[in-house]
């Protein structure tokens, strides 16, 4: 067994807007991932506006499977000595804030990304048990359900505009590959 990485059950959701009360002035993080080329490594650096804290890490992530939901994930942290001998690898970057948000006690997070992707909002929900996973419904302010699309990969956002995750999203509307929340239908 292999007790260096972690596995993460998640779903992740595009939606149109941070759901209320959460304002963009609300409490968040600024993330800054970085991708390293042909690899399944990423650099990520985490900020709180709040305190001008920031947290480093080298992240390995990977999907267990053909259904993405399932992830292996494993992390160091990093001193800012260390970040600065990982800062060659920047330029493959994404920029977000992230908001949290509590929906029925199960903590969602929320991406509002940043710069090309300005517009594209996900929300991801966490899972500890396959029972947890598989009752938990769409929430009410997701307009759908990506997550078994690899297109919604973060390092697959590289190089994107908002443009292009419309048109994926469009898409998979029209040929029905995409789970639609159905309060919206």
């Amino acid at each position: 067994m292999n007790k260096t990485y972690q596995t993460k059950l998640h779903r992740i959701f595009l939606i149109s807007e941070l759901p209320e009360p959460l304002k963009r002035s609300s409490s968040h993080l600024q993330i800054s991932d970085n991708y390293i080329v042909n690899t399944r490594l990423r650099i990520r650096s985490m900020r709180s506006p709040e305190t001008n804290k920031r947290t480093f890490f080298l992240q390995q992530r990977f999907p267990v499977g053909e259904d993405y939901s399932h992830w292996k994930i494993s992390e160091i942290y990093l001193n800012e000595v260390e970040h600065a001998l990982f800062e060659r690898f920047e330029g493959r970057e994404l920029r977000r804030n992230r908001y949290y948000f509590d929906l029925d006690g199960r903590q969602i997070e929320i991406d509002v990304f940043l710069g090309e992707l300005w517009g594209l909002i996900i929300a991801k929900a966490c899972f500890e048990t396959e029972k947890d996973f598989e009752d938990f419904e769409i929430p009410p302010f997701a307009i759908a359900e990506i997550t078994h699309n690899p297109f919604f990969f973060g390092e697959n956002f590289i190089g994107k505009h908002y443009q292009e995750i419309q048109a994926e999203f469009m898409r998979m509307n029209e040929t029905n590959q995409i789970i639609l929340n159905e309060n919206d239908e």
